[in-house]
C-alpha cells in the first residue's frame, strides 16, 4: 500500500482527463470504483477540507489507503469500464445489483423463408427481431402459450422445404399449416409472421382489424370452419390484451424505474412495457442503503442492469434527474443500435407509469422486510431446536432420486442469508452404489461434497432428506473425510404424513415440528427444493436412457450414430420428423433412415 507521501503524490499528479478511479483499503481490498469526466477534480473532491460528505462517504474516506486511476478516451468509455469493473469486483461501498442472470427474449428471424420463434438470452445484431426481456419467466411462457394458440406458426426445428412426407400432430390440431409438406406457401406463412409481429409490438388495432377482415371474407366464401378458427383467435388475443394493456397512448418500448424506501431498506422496480403491454418486471432490494441517494441508486441500476447482452428500450423513464444523462443516453443508444431517451417525467401518462412502478416498489420493500423478519425468526428457532451455537446463515440440503435403483442421482441445494443460492447448487451421478440403496448413496454424495477440493463455503448446517438411516449414512460420510464437526440433521415426515420431524445425531427420538412455525417452513422449503432439483436431474438422465434404448433397437445404428442423433435432434419425435437430408448430415444412409422411421412409428 502507498505511504502517506506516496498517496499525496498521487493526489497531486492526477490527470485532467476522463477515466475511472479505484479506492483501496490498507489490505489492498477494493472499497469503491467510480468514473469521472475529469479525474483530478472528482478524486480530489473526496479529500478537500470542509467537504460535507454523506455518512457513507465519510466512512469510505476514513478507510482509503491507496488509489489507482485508469485514463479513458471519453466519459462514455469511463462509464463502460466502471460498469464492467463493478460487475467483476463488487466493491462494498458501491451500490451493487446482486443479479447475474441473462433474461429471456423471443427471437424472430424475419429474413428466413419460414421464421420460427425461439427463446434466447443474448441479443445479437443478426437481422432478427428480439422481444423482451420477459421476467419472471412465467410471463414468457404465457406469451408463447397465447401465440401458439392464436397463430399457426411452425414450432418444429426441422428444415422447412416443402418436401416432408407427412405433417406432424401440430397440423392435425390446427396449430400449424404444414409448410414442411408444401401445404402452406411462403407468402401465406409470412402473413402469419406479420400478425405475430403486430401482437408482440402492441399494434393490436392493426392486428384485430386484419383478423376481422379475414374472418368476414372467410364467412362470405362460406368457409365457416376457417371463419370460426379466426373468431377464436380474435377472442384469445382480445382477452390477453385486456389483461396486459396498461396504456393506450403509445406503442413505444419503455422501461420504467420506480423507487421506494422503508427505514434503511430500498427497493427498485423496473417495469418492462412493450407496445403498451406490461410484459414483466424486475425487482432489486437493498436492506441497508439509507446513505445511498436516489440518483446513485438509479444510475447504478441503469449501468449494471444494461451492462449485459440485453437490449435497452427506446425510452427509459426514471424518477430523478441524472447529471450525466447525456453520456448514459449515448451508451444505451450504442447498445440498442438507435436512439434511446432517458426521461424523468413530472406529469402526464409517463408520470403515471412512474407512480405505478413506485407502487410496485413500495409493496415489494414491505414484502422483503416481512420475509426477512420471518427468516430471522426461522433461523433463531432452528438454532434452538437443533442446539447450534449460533443461528445458521448457510444450510446445504441433500436428496437422492432413482427409479428401482436405475439412474441414481443426488442433489445438493444451498440456502444462504434468506434465499436459495442457485450458483452453489450441485448434482451428482451416484458412482459406487448398485441398486436402490439410498443409505449408501447418501454416504457417497456427502463424502464427495465435503471431501473434494472445490472452493465452496462451509455450511453452518447440513439437512438430509430422510430419517435415522439416512442421517447415520451421511454422518459416516462426514467421518470418512474428517468433518465430524459439521452440524447435521435429518428431516422426515411421520408415518401418518402429518408431522415433520427433525432427527439429531445421538438422539433416538426426533424433534416434532409445529406445523406453522417459521423453522418448519424453512426446512420444508430447503428439503422440497433438494427434491425438485434431484428429480429434475433424474428425469433428464432417464429420458436420455430411454431414448438411447429405443435407438439401440434399430439395425444400422451403433453407439457413435446414436450419440450423433441424440446430439443433433434431442428427441425421438424430432428424429422421426427429420428429412432424409438432415439424417444424412449425421451419417445415416437412406436404408437406415427408413428403418428409423419404421421403428419409431
Amino acid at each position: 500500500m502507498a505511504t502517506s507521501a506516496e498517496f499525496q503524490s498521487k493526489l497531486d499528479h492526477l490527470p485532467d482527463l476522463p477515466g475511472v478511479y479505484l479506492f483501496r483499503d490498507g489490505r489492498g481490498d477494493l472499497l469503491y470504483i467510480g468514473k469521472a469526466a475529469v479525474l483530478s477534480n472528482r478524486v480530489r473532491s473526496y479529500f478537500q477540507k470542509g467537504t460535507d460528505h454523506s455518512p457513507k462517504n465519510t466512512v469510505l474516506v476514513s478507510q482509503i489507503a491507496d488509489l489507482e486511476t485508469i485514463v479513458t478516451r471519453s466519459e462514455l468509455e469511463a462509464l463502460i469500464l466502471e460498469s464492467n469493473l463493478i460487475k467483476q469486483h463488487r466493491p462494498r461501498f458501491n451500490v451493487v445489483l446482486r443479479d447475474d442472470k441473462q433474461y429471456p427474449y423471443l427471437r424472430l428471424p424475419i429474413k428466413e423463408d419460414f421464421p420460427r420463434l425461439s427463446i434466447v438470452r443474448r441479443v445479437q445484431q443478426d437481422g432478427a427481431l428480439y422481444y423482451g426481456p420477459y421476467t419472471p419467466a412465467g410471463a414468457l411462457r404465457e406469451t408463447l402459450k397465447v401465440i401458439k394458440k392464436a397463430f399457426p406458426l411452425a414450432t418444429c426445428t426441422i428444415e422447412i422445404d416443402g418436401k416432408a412426407e407427412r405433417a406432424c400432430i401440430e397440423f392435425e390440431i390446427k396449430r400449424c399449416m404444414a409448410p414442411c409438406t408444401g401445404n402452406q406457401s411462403k407468402e401465406d406463412y409470412h402473413h402469419i409472421v406479420a400478425q405475430v409481429r403486430q401482437f408482440l409490438e402492441g399494434r393490436d388495432h392493426e392486428l384485430l382489424d386484419d383478423l376481422r377482415t379475414q374472418m368476414e371474407e372467410a364467412a362470405e366464401r362460406e368457409k365457416f370452419e376457417e371463419a370460426a378458427r379466426l373468431r377464436d383467435r380474435l377472442f384469445n388475443i382480445e382477452r390477453t390484451l385486456e389483461k396486459q394493456r396498461i396504456t393506450q397512448t403509445s406503442t413505444t418500448d419503455q422501461d420504467v424505474i420506480g423507487l421506494a424506501r422503508q427505514g434503511s431498506a430500498v427497493d427498485l422496480q423496473i417495469l418492462f412495457v412493450r407496445g403498451g403491454l406490461l410484459i414483466g418486471r424486475k425487482d432489486f432490494f437493498w436492506p441497508h442503503s439509507a446513505d445511498a441517494g436516489d440518483e446513485e441508486l438509479v444510475r447504478s441500476a441503469i449501468e449494471q442492469f444494461y451492462n449485459k447482452d440485453g437490449q435497452p428500450p427506446k425510452e427509459l423513464l426514471i424518477p430523478t434527474d441524472l447529471d450525466d444523462v447525456t453520456v448514459i443516453e449515448e451508451w444505451l443508444s450504442g447498445k440498442r443500435g438507435n436512439a434511446v431517451r432517458v426521461v424523468a417525467p413530472e406529469r402526464g401518462v409517463k408520470h403515471q407509469l412512474l407512480l405505478l412502478a413506485e407502487e410496485n416498489a413500495g409493496a415489494a420493500v414491505a414484502n422483503h422486510l416481512r420475509d426477512e423478519e420471518i427468516g430471522r425468526q426461522a433461523v433463531e428457532e432452528l438454532k434452538r431446536l437443533v442446539r447450534l451455537d449460533s443461528a445458521p446463515r448457510r444450510i446445504e440440503g441433500f436428496d437422492i432420486s432413482n427409479t428401482m435403483g436405475n439412474q441414481s442421482v443426488a442433489s445438493m441445494v444451498v440456502w444462504e442469508d434468506g434465499q436459495m443460492k442457485k450458483a452453489d447448487y450441485r448434482r451428482f451421478k451416484i458412482q459406487t452404489v448398485t441398486g436402490a440403496n439410498d443409505f449408501a448413496s447418501m454416504q457417497e454424495v456427502v463424502t464427495r461434497r465435503y471431501g473434494d477440493s472445490e472452493n465452496l463455503a462451509r455450511p453452518d448446517l447440513i439437512l438430509i432428506d430422510g430419517g435415522l438411516g439416512q442421517l447415520a449414512a451421511a454422518m459416516e460420510g462426514l467421518k470418512q473425510v474428517g468433518h465430524r464437526d459439521l452440524a447435521i440433521i435429518g428431516l422426515a415426515k411421520a408415518r401418518d404424513e402429518k408431522d415433520e420431524r427433525i432427527f439429531l445425531p445421538g438422539r433416538k427420538n426426533p424433534v416434532v415440528l409445529r406445523a406453522n412455525s417459521p423453522a418448519t417452513h424453512l426446512v420444508q422449503r430447503i428439503r422440497d427444493e433438494a427434491h425438485r432439483f434431484a428429480i429434475t436431474f433424474h428425469r433428464k438422465l432417464r429420458g436420455k436412457a430411454m431414448l438411447a434404448s429405443k435407438l439401440d433397437q434399430i439395425i444400422g445404428v451403433g453407439e457413435i450414430k446414436r450419440n450423433r442423433l441424440l446430439k443433433q435432434f434431442g428427441s425421438l419425435d424430432k428424429i422421426e420428423a427429420a428429412s432424409d437430408e438432415d439424417l444424412q448430415k449425421v451419417g445415416i444412409n437412406l436404408d437406415t433412415a427408413r428403418e428409423i422411421r419404421k421403428v419409431l412409428r
